[in-house]
């Protein structure tokens, strides 16, 4: 998959799917998908500026820019436009059609989602699109809501999930398990003395933190996927006072991990933060949370499900 970060002219004739993409749910997959045609290279358009910086409201990302471009490529795309919205904000609708679809993308089909807008100050909308597209002779196909249970998925509908610990649900509405793969990172080794050693992953500025408290965990490295025990909080344990990732995997006696970037995706919820009164009765809670966390992901693994 190619990735370009400016105004890089790609393939000679492209399908391109526009939107901001900032959770990668089911709503987005939905425009992705249709972004395909015979003899057309599947193509993204989205843009590197956090969400609030485009405008819109942001109650955290939901996927790290390394775990985008990855799943972006998982989902057949073989060109992706990752742009700064200062390079187009002060397009008109006509120009930004003109000079990057045209011009750069050389689309022969767009797709969006129903409420996309572009242009200076969000003057077009995914009408405006369409009509500006079949002006040129390229199809213009409008996606319209993705529904689960009733309601529109959106990304600020799973991050409220999230928010409350409803990981399994906040899934259902992924299309895949919520997880991040920040770098593993040194902390004070306390896991390790008491024969529970964890990975340390330090919440990103501006990533969404889910509820805090213990989860059943997945955790993809090189090797396979092993089941893991996951606490999300804030502790010291890096000489900081950061949202931090604290990670046991049980089966997992390899080498160490520091300063890799490992992707832990958060199945279920066990329990939230809980207070011990001292390091003995703490052990005994963790090989409890490790039984539980190991039934919940051979369950979960019985299902069958895809993950991306």
């Amino acid at each position: 998959m190619k990735v370009y970060h400016d105004l890089t002219p790609g393939a000679p004739r492209a399908a391109v799917a526009l939107g901001c993409f900032d959770g990668l749910h089911l709503g987005h997959r939905r425009v992705i998908d249709a972004a395909r045609a015979p003899g057309l290279a599947p193509s993204v358009l989205t843009f590197a500026d956090p969400l609030e910086e485009l405008g819109g409201k942001s109650g955290g990302q939901l996927v790290t820019k390394r775990q985008k471009l990855h799943l972006l490529e998982q989902m057949g795309v073989q060109q992706v436009y990752s742009l700064r919205f200062a390079s187009i904000r002060t397009m008109s609708p006509e120009q930004f059609v003109d000079e990057v679809l045209v011009g750069v993308c050389h689309a022969k089909k767009v797709c969006c989602g129903f409420n996309f807008t572009f242009g200076y100050k969000g003057a077009g909308k995914a009408e405006t699109l369409k009509a500006l597209c079949e002006e040129r002779g390229i199809i213009c196909e409008i996606v319209p809501a993705v529904e689960v249970d009733g309601e529109p998925v959106s990304s600020t509908r799973i991050r409220a999930l999230v928010a409350q610990g409803d990981v399994a649900a906040a899934e259902r509405l992924l299309g895949r398990p919520f997880g991040f793969d920040f770098e593993i990172v040194r902390g004070r080794q306390l896991g390790r003395t008491m024969g529970t050693p964890t990975i340390n992953q330090v919440f990103t500025e501006g990533f969404v933190l889910p509820r805090f408290g213990v989860y059943a965990s997945l955790v993809r490295l090189n090797d396979g996927d092993y089941y893991g025990v996951t606490n999300v909080g804030v502790k010291p344990t890096v000489g900081a006072d950061a949202p931090l990732s604290e990670t046991w995997i049980p089966d997992y006696h390899g080498e160490e991990l520091y300063g890799e970037n490992i992707r832990v995706d958060l199945i279920d919820f066990i329990r939230p933060e809980v207070k011990f009164s001292g390091i003995a009765e703490l052990q005994k809670n963790i090989l409890e949370n490790a039984e539980t966390a190991k039934k919940m992901i051979a369950a979960y693994l019985q299902k069958g499900i895809p993950m991306l």
